[in-house]
Formats: structure tokens, sequence, C-alpha cells
């Protein structure tokens, strides 16, 4: 598919900048592939050239441009695929965009491979021959990929070559890129595209060029009539009305985005929300066609609206096709009845906004201005039934918004009276709904034998195809039987979704191939980041999956926060007003409650999240797989705490429920960073995992000793005391690491390794860290004790050994506490572990820079060592 092509194109552009395609506009096919050859004045002038095939244009910067003299060796870097639109792109992409830089339209035309194989394998083998018909360059040429890059590795360094032809010169062969400086499309030059001045470029990819062999451009006029040996007078007329007549074939429609609430002020109009399919409607000479928000031809879908709309004069239309209820309202699961049965003559053309009249450009006119064109155009009396226009009420938004809801409408549109039609989205244009509805992928879906339960769906985010929950209802015999014959075909052997987990491959889960997109209703948003109460309102044919995300803010109520530095986000922001913001594609409510005050740097829930995010990969390995208690503090570390052991219920599907022998009820175990952003949801401030190996709760995997000093006891001499212990470890053949606990004390902390025989249990692991830390109080009697009793501390250190049992926890590595200060539980060095330790440095504020730059752990895993062989070396020293 040309849209999963095109995802590398689209990921390097910031559409909202860059005025480059964003390849929305179906380019129609010819019986000739197409080139051009755009001159790209970047950081460094060169020549692109660009050759369609299989609905893309194949790319090549070449550094010096195309020589005609079969002696030069043109350098040409193979770039990402180019959507078929950009073939009629020329102006200025902004300076610190990617491509940054004016560009010209410099060649364009035709051409054809040359040899036996088919281009796509001649491009896979690095030798593609080819001819070019255009108005600059002619003949034959080649594309040779370079010895060095034929492995198939990352670079992608090819050589342009011309053949020896008529074409072909014997010297100076790059002089052509000189003498030709103008475009061939616009007949600027590059100063003056640069300016924004000069006439616009004649379309190309958009119009019908001719495709005989010998077609000729001028190089002045853009795309001109055919030579003199053009088949036909018919041809030739055709030719030229395509390159005359103003009116374009298709305009990227304006879009909406989203807010709560419809804006304020007498500015603005307000229409019913259409729950229908976008449709734009051209008239010319009494031809009528009728395209999809993409482009897609589907005026034979809806012939009887096209019939009536054949006595309208010349137009451009925007507007939405709808079905209707018994009482007029839009059911957009009517109209997926009639477009799956063909039964189309009922349904109704809404036309919204005129955006050519005849061949006047109406889109730099005022909303308001044309609006009262499209209603007079409308008013003919000789146009059918089925074409209506669409009014519209400049009261309050917000009553018309309480009326449209009154009415089991969905929602309404506020426009700016006195702005121009923008293609794509724009702040000009928002969308205020009366229940939450959203575009989703499907992803899979869930039989019960041979019954239809539910559907597995999700949206793109970044480039992760993210889980977004089931839907359940919405499912009559005929839709469901209608969903699985769709469905059936793009079955799949693997979980498509990346990113956060889907239900795992069980009895009555088929995955599918995200190709088909779903529109839904639903309650809202549930803690876990799914959605609530979805309900199947239909299929929808008009959009491609890759473009089902989240939809757009209007006006963001705070920025959207920078991406950590140590992973790479998968967030987005949530329309303004939701009183949500999405982490990790986890939806974080009240994000900006405080749990953490300070008067200079308070930390909010979205906060907690965002660390969680920062530090994941890092922290994940230390408890996955491991039952985790959890302290939670819905109302900040102020507020009431409470220890949560076993799952709950509402618990996020991110976090896996585990059952330990001789316990009924699940415990929480975290296996995915996203899970940690499902903790912050719940205000999660403290991570307490079991000390056992990973999927083994019943064998000790590591050994804990708590430090915690008692009242007069300078940190200091905890220092030492840690130092002490390891050197005591040690000794036995066991390797330790030292981290803060976020209190005052610190955590020395051993790996295990399970041996070849019978591992040692959870009461040989606790026996034995009670020896170790019983021979240093003996040793040290005035400084050290190993009883609870808190009046035995004064003046010394508590050698806590009781987080070696089968279900003692210890607070995880990068965990933050949930005390004062946001501080965090520090993995440290043996080299930081020294007097001047101020463990109060690290914070949820801090560690994130200071962890991706420490070395702290690193060598964690490959220090676990038996503990059976520890247990020996102390029996015998004893």
């Amino acid at each position: 598919m040309a849209g999963d092509k095109l995802r590398t194109y689209k990921q390097k552009r910031d559409f909202k900048r860059t005025t480059e395609p964003g390849g929305l506009v179906e380019v129609k096919p010819s019986n000739r592939l197409r080139f051009v050859i755009q001159k790209h004045d970047a950081t460094r002038l060169h020549y692109d050239l660009r050759l369609e095939l299989d609905g893309v244009f194949k790319s090549w910067a070449v550094t010096r441009g195309p020589s005609l003299d079969p002696a030069d060796k043109r350098l040409a870097v193979e770039v990402e695929d180019h959507p078929l639109d950009y073939g009629d792109f020329e102006g200025t992409i902004p300076k610190g965009e990617y491509g940054g830089g004016t560009v010209m339209l410099w060649d364009r035309g035709t051409w054809e491979p040359e040899g036996d194989l088919d281009p796509e394998d001649a491009l896979g083998k690095g030798d593609l021959k080819f001819v070019l018909h255009g108005a600059r360059l002619h003949g034959s040429f080649v594309l040779v990929r370079m010895k060095t890059d034929r492995d198939g590795g990352k670079r992608t360094n090819w050589l342009l070559i011309k053949h020896r032809d008529d074409h072909a010169v014997d010297r100076d062969g790059g002089a052509i890129l000189t003498i030709e400086k103008n475009s061939v499309a616009s007949g600027r030059d590059m100063a003056t595209i640069a300016a924004g001045k000069g006439r616009k470029p004649r379309p190309f990819m958009l119009s019908e060029p001719v495709m005989d062999a010998d077609a000729v451009w001028d190089s002045s006029e853009g795309l001109a009539a055919e030579n003199r040996k053009a088949s036909s007078h018919k041809r030739a007329s055709k030719s030229r009305d395509s390159a005359t007549s103003r009116m374009p074939d298709f305009i990227a429609p304006q879009l909406c985005k989203t807010q709560d609430r419809p804006p304020p002020g007498t500015m603005w109009l307000h229409e019913i929300k259409f729950d229908g399919y976008r449709i734009q409607m051209r008239i010319k000479a009494g031809k009528v066609s009728l395209k999809t928000r993409k482009g897609l031809d589907w005026t034979n879908r809806f012939r009887q609206i096209a019939e009536d709309a054949t006595g309208l004069p010349d137009a451009v239309i925007d507007g939405e096709i709808c079905a209707l209820d018994a009482n007029g309202a839009p059911d957009f699961a009517a109209l997926q009845v009639a477009l799956s049965e063909g039964n189309t003559k009922d349904l109704v053309y809404f036309g919204f906004d005129l955006l050519f009249d005849a061949d006047e450009d109406m889109r730099e006119n005022p909303l308001g201005e044309r609006k009262k064109r499209l209603e007079t155009l409308l008013a003919d009396s000789t146009i059918g039934p089925r074409i209506r226009y669409v009014d519209h009420f400049e009261t309050g938004g917000d009553a018309v918004l309480r009326s449209a809801c009154k009415l089991s409408l969905e929602g309404i549109v506020s426009k700016k009276l006195d702005e121009p039609y923008q293609s794509g989205r724009s702040d000009s244009w928002v969308k205020s709904k009366c229940r939450a509805g959203h575009e989703v992928v499907i992803g899979g879906y869930a039989t019960n034998g041979s019954q239809f339960r539910s559907l597995l769906v999700g949206v793109y985010r970044d480039k992760h195809f993210v889980y977004l929950g089931r839907v359940g209802t919405g499912f009559g015999a005929g839709r469901s039987r209608l969903l699985l014959e769709t469905l059936k075909p793009l079955s799949i052997s693997r979980s498509p979704f990346t990113g956060i987990g889907a239900p795992k491959k069980e009895a009555g889960i088929h995955w599918v191939k995200p190709e088909r997109v779903a529109e839904i209703a639903f309650a809202g948003w549930g803690a876990n980041g799914l959605v609530r109460q979805a309900a199947f309102k239909g299929l929808r044919e008009d959009k491609p999956a890759d473009e089902v995300t989240t939809e757009e803010p209007a006006s963001p109520s705070q920025p959207t926060p920078q991406a950590p530095t140590t992973r790479k986000a998968v967030s987005a922001k949530l329309p303004s007003g939701s009183g949500k913001a999405e982490v990790m594609g986890v939806l974080i409510s009240h994000p900006e409650k405080v749990l953490w005050p300070d008067k200079q740097d308070p930390v909010t829930k979205q906060d907690l999240a965002r660390y969680y995010e920062a530090i994941g990969e890092w922290l994940i390995e230390h408890v996955r797989g491991r039952p985790c208690s959890v302290i939670r503090a819905p109302d900040g570390i102020q507020g009431e705490q409470f220890f949560q052991r076993r799952a709950m219920q509402g618990t996020s599907n991110l976090l896996e429920l585990v059952k330990v022998t001789g316990d009924k009820k699940p415990y929480l175990q975290v296996d995915r960073i996203e899970g940690l952003a499902a903790l912050a949801q719940v205000s999660a401030l403290e991570l307490h995992p079991w000390n056992c190996q990973p999927n083994e709760p019943e064998v000790p995997g590591r050994l804990v000793f708590d430090l915690d000093p008692g009242p007069d006891v300078a940190f200091s001499t905890v220092v030492e005391t840690a130092r002490e212990l390891r050197d005591r470890l040690d000794a036995l053949g066991l390797l330790s690491f030292c981290k803060t606990t976020g209190g005052k004390g610190l955590h020395v902390v051993t790996p295990l390794k399970v041996g070849k025989g019978k591992s040692p249990c959870w009461d040989d692991a606790k026996d034995f860290a009670r020896r170790v830390c019983a021979q240093m109080a003996e040793d040290q009697p005035d400084l050290y004790v190993t009883k609870m009793s808190k009046k035995l501390r004064n003046g010394r250190i508590f050698l806590d050994y009781l987080r070696n049992d089968r279900m003692a926890t210890a607070v995880a590595p990068l965990s933050s506490r949930a005390r004062p200060g946001a501080t965090v539980s520090m993995p440290l060095t043996w080299g930081q572990v020294k007097a001047d330790l101020d463990p109060n440095r690290f914070t949820l504020h801090t560690v994130p820079g200071l962890i991706g730059k420490s070395d702290a752990w690193k060598d964690y895993c490959q220090s676990e060592r038996p503990l059976d062989e520890a247990i020996r070396r102390l029996d015998n020293a004893t």
C-alpha cells in the first residue's frame, strides 16, 4: 500500500509548518509512468530525481545534478518514497524543517523501463535501466547501486549514468543545468520562488497529461498540448482543456480540531455535525464526480446523487453524504447498511461550503460569503431532492450544542465567519461532540465458538499501534456476519498491537492485519486508559488505517511536554478540556494534581508518569516477573496513603495478575514499561517488588540488606557500614551493589544465581542474611543492632535482614518515595558510596538526567552467584 510506503516520509515532516504535500490526494493512474526532477536548494544544492512506481515516487538526491555525458557518473543517494502529488510541489520548505530550502520543478515527463526485468526486480538487483521523455532530459539512463551498497545495508548510494544515444553529449554534460534555469511548471527562477512571487506551477500529476511516447512539455509553459505527432484531434482537445481549466480535479479538504465546548464570541457560525462520509462534489459541464476526503472517486457508489447534481452549474462543493433515520437525523449505521447492500437511492448530500464557482476560486473568500453563494446555487429548483444546503446558527454555540444533544445528534461544527478555506487542520474549524466517539483500527476479534463476540481495536501513535480496548455492542446478526467476512481474510498469527499490550493469545482471540477502520461510540475513558462501553457504529472506507490516531486538540491547555531523552515517547495530548493527559498510551486523569507539594517545584501526577516513562527501560528489569506491592497516595503525600499488595477491581490490563502458592487472590506484577504509567494513573508513588527470581516466586533471586540508621548516626557511618558489608559478602563469594533507599539509609543488594541442583529456599536465604548481620553486630555491638526495637537503635545502625523472606519486599531501584522532596531510591557505583554522598540530591527531577550518564549496576546480571556456595563458606568460617 502507498500509505505504508509513505510512513517514513510523513514521520520526517511537520505538515503544520511545511506546505509539502501530505500524501492526502490520490493521483489518477495513467497508462505511462511519470517522473519529475526538482532542483532543491537545501543545506547543499542538489537535484531530486523521482520515478513513479507502484503508487509512489521512488526518489534519489543527485548531488551534482544529472549529466548528458556518459562519462560522468553522478552520485545519487536513495531517499524515502514520496507521494505522487509531490510531483506538483514547487515552493519553499521552512528553515529548520527536514529539507528546508527552495524547491523548483526543473523537469518532468514520463519514463519507461528498459530491459527484460520488471522495474521492481531491477531495483532489487541494483541496476535499473530506463528512458526519460521529459521537457529537458531525454533518452536512456541507468541507476546502478554502488558495489559497497549491495549487501542490503543502510547505505543507499547509487550512480546515475547517461547511456550513449542520440541525446548524449561527449563533454560538459552538466551544462544543461546552467542553461535551463527556470521552472518547467511556472517559468520562475529560484529567487522568485523563494520570494513567493510569480505564477503558481501548472499541475501535472493532478491533471491528465498527454501520454503519447512523443509527447513533449514546453519548458516555459508547463504541460503543453501534444506535438505535431499527436494521434488524434480529440486527444489534443482533451489535453488543452486539462491545461487551461482553473478548476482542479480535487482539493484536499479542511479538517476540524476538537474541543469539549464550542468557542465563544460572535465571529463563529455553528452547523450540525453530520454523521456520514465527507464527499467533495465537482460539476464540470454537467459531468459530476464525487470524491472522498482522500480523493477516491466514489461517483458510481452514489450515482443517484450524481444524477441529481447534473443540473448544477460548474462548481466544487464540500459536503457530506448521510443516511437519515425516521426522524430525519443522520444515522451512520444506516449509511453502512445502504453501502453494503448497494441501496443508496435514499442517501442525501448536504453541501456546506463552496470552493469553486465556475472558474472562480472561492477559497480565499470569507466563509460567510462562500455560504451565501452556495445557498443561492443550491436554491435552483432544477436540482434533485437528494442535494441540500446546510444552514447554520450564529447564536451562542453552547445553546446550539445543547439542542443538538437533545436531538441525539453527533454534535456541532463551529467555523470562523471571516476565515478562508484552508486544506488540512486549522483552528478556524472546531467540532464539539455530544458523545464520545472515535475512529479506530481493528486489530483482532473475539468469538465464542462460531458466535461473534467483540472487536479488539487500537490507534496509531508514533510507530506504535496502541490498544484501546474491546468493542462489545452494536452488532446485529447481519453486521456480525459482514464483519467476519471482512476480517477473516486479514487473519495473522501474531498480535499487531505494539507499545502497550492487548489481551494475550487465548481461545477465541483472532488477530488480523490492522487495515480496516471502524467508527465507535463509547461512554468515556477508563482509569486503565481503555474505552468504556464501546459500541460499534460501522466500518469506514474513506480513511486509511495508518492515519487513525488521537484527534488533535484545538487549543491545548498546556504545552505538550518534551519527550524524555532516554526513551522515545509514545505520547500525545488529548483534546483540551478533557482533564486528561496521555503518557505511553495511558490516559492520566487529573494530570495536574500535585502529589509532592513544593513551593518552587511541585511534582504532579503527570510528572510521575513522565518520570516512569523516562527511566522505565532501566527500572522494568528489576521488577519484571516479580509480584509487586505499591504504596498509593491518591491525594498526594499529605493525604492518606495505603499499601496495596493484591489486584483490585478495575486493575489496568497493562498490569499482570499472578497467583502464588497458598493465596487465592492474585498479586500485581509489572512486566512492561507502559504498566508503570498505569501505576502513575492510580497514584502509585512507591514500587516494592518481591526479591524472587523472575517468574519463580518460590526461589530467592537476590538478598537485600537494609542499613537503617538510628538517631545521631552520621550518614558517613552508614556509608562505611555498606562498604564493610560489601567486603564481607565478597569474602563469601558474593558480589553486591548499593543504592540509596530514598530516605536516610542505604540498601546493599546481592544478585543470586540458580544452581544446578536444589536451590536454597527462602528460609535458607533469610538465615544466611541473619548470620552475616549477626557477625557484624557481634564484632561491633556498639555500632550495629539486628533487632527491630527502636529503643535499641540510638546511636546505632539497624542491620535489617528481614527483607529476605518469601513475601517480604524492598523498594525497587529508581522507585520514587512517598516522602517530602520527591526522593528516589538511586542505584550507585561503589565509587559514589563515600563520605560526602548526599541521598537527597536524587529526586524525580534530577534522576532521569543522571541515570542516563551512570554506569551504576551495569554488570548486575553478570554478577549473579550461587547462594549455596556462600552458605558453605559461611559454615566453614564459623
